[in-house]
């Protein structure tokens, strides 16, 4: 409670505490199934306070809702929901309002709500928002909820937890505690400990994100699992391909960008932020082009106000000639194809999709030690891995596939066999299907076969805008 410095996170806090203390089993899922039941069953199921799922288990529809913080990290759900709702599950979509929770519902075909959220910590307005997510989900009453990012993660987290929500999922897609200090830090870990404690699951993106978690005592290792080898959604490993109508749509944007033919281009995917390894990958390109003169590097994505980079590196970025800044780009495909190396000197991930993307694509990856990116990149194999926060290796690391154009071939061949292999999107999304299940059995529940003949309900014109 110190750490937030707000009475509405001590509200929160003791509200969650006695749910999680004082509230047994049995008596949560008499709550569960009192809200979930046909009211003609609910007298007899609170008389008999008997558990649902003893016995045979009940096929019945299960509504899957996901819940994140951002409207634009939907895009991690890419084609997610749709293969589940095809699989027999009723999906929507919860995030902040926004043109991209739009997109996501008409081409997954799915319902979305919108429920202002924001990123960092931000009192009584986090605490509205945890109220419109409750007033949802004791509307809608789904059987499972998904809940990630980090603030979606706890107030969706708390909300599904004091709904009574029975089969209750976190996914976690990184620590945002490993690149802060002092009091934020531990805000951090404590927010993530009742997202961990709210939830029955806990998908881990990546096993040395597992690790770190469990190592930082923020979750129970029985609770956690990882997906397949990792990743939070796979990769469309046919969006990526080297095919020759990708590489004539890279060779006609390498020329609107303003690059000559045979110039070696070090490309960037991401966030503009200090965690990201910003400052290192311009100190190892400045490096690099007194070597080699005509070296280009590609930034893709744009300057963000949280964690920023320094005004030095801003100014670098801006005026140097020879660095090409994109912004924000809706297709990021064609931009590998235009680099000869990836690089991503960050700090800290859960499992970064800029590498897999790069593999996809047949580029080698020059990336760091980093939790989350050692499970995305084979050192050796399928590229460089270098310290975290040292530009010197990271120049070398670079350079030597900048010299060895066969070897950076190879791996960039080795990691999209990789990707092949391992982080294909079905496979993935089969694992997930799999771990409902095994949760929906857990309660007794079972989902319904999707019938192929019916048609697919059409989701609602536009979002619900949740309001208290």
């Amino acid at each position: 409670t110190a750490i937030y410095s707000n009475n509405s996170y001590t509200f929160v806090l003791s509200i969650f505490l006695f749910n999680a203390f004082y509230i047994n089993k049995n008596t949560q899922t008499t709550i569960w199934a009192y809200y979930h039941y046909p009211p003609s069953s609910k007298t007899q199921l609170m008389q008999s306070n008997k558990t649902v799922g003893s016995g045979s288990a009940v096929t019945r529809p299960i509504s899957l809702m996901y819940v994140v913080t951002s409207q634009i990290s939907t895009v991690l759900l890419k084609g997610q929901p749709k293969f589940l709702r095809e699989a027999g599950f009723e999906v929507s979509v919860v995030s902040s309002p926004g043109p991209n929770l739009d997109a996501a519902a008409e081409d997954e075909n799915v319902q979305r709500y919108a429920v202002p959220m924001v990123r960092d910590i931000a009192g009584f307005s986090d605490l509205v928002s945890l109220c419109r997510l409750w007033r949802l989900m004791r509307r809608h009453k789904p059987t499972i909820t998904n809940v990630s990012t980090p603030k979606a993660g706890l107030l969706g987290g708390l909300a599904s937890r004091l709904s009574c929500v029975p089969c209750r999922v976190y996914t976690l897609r990184g620590l945002r505690c490993e690149t802060t200090k002092g009091v934020r830090r531990w805000a951090l870990i404590l927010s993530e400990l009742v997202a961990c404690r709210c939830a029955h699951l806990v998908i881990c993106v990546s096993e040395s994100l597992r690790q770190r978690a469990v190592a930082l005592g923020i979750v129970d290792p029985l609770r956690t699992v990882v997906l397949a080898s990792g990743s939070s959604n796979g990769v469309d490993l046919d969006r990526f391909a080297p095919t020759p109508e990708r590489l004539g749509q890279a060779e006609g944007l390498r020329n609107n960008l303003g690059i000559p033919a045979g110039a070696p281009v070090i490309g960037f995917v991401g966030r503009f932020t200090r965690d990201k390894g910003l400052c290192e990958l311009i100190e190892a390109y400045l490096h690099l082009r007194h070597q080699r003169p005509l070296l280009h590097l590609l930034l893709v994505g744009d300057f963000e106000g949280g964690d920023p980079v320094p005004s030095n590196v801003r100014k670098v970025i801006r005026c140097d000639s020879q660095i090409i800044h994109t912004g924000i780009v809706r297709d990021t495909a064609p931009y590998y194809h235009v680099m000869d190396i990836l690089a991503l000197p960050t700090y800290r991930e859960g499992f970064p999709n800029a590498p897999l993307e790069a593999h996809a694509a047949g580029k080698p990856v020059v990336a760091t030690r980093a939790t989350g990116v050692v499970d995305s990149v084979i050192d050796g194999v399928s590229g460089v891995l270098v310290p975290v926060g040292d530009s010197e290796a990271l120049a070398k690391g670079l350079e030597l596939l900048l010299k060895d154009k066969e070897l950076a071939a190879a791996m960039g061949s080795a990691g999209r066999e990789r990707v092949r292999r391992e982080f294909r999107q079905e496979r993935i999304w089969k694992a997930l299907a799999q771990e409902y299940a095994r949760l929906l059995e857990g309660r007794g529940l079972r989902l319904a076969q999707p019938n192929p003949s019916k048609a697919v309900s059409t989701p609602t014109p536009g979002p619900a805008i949740v309001q208290s």
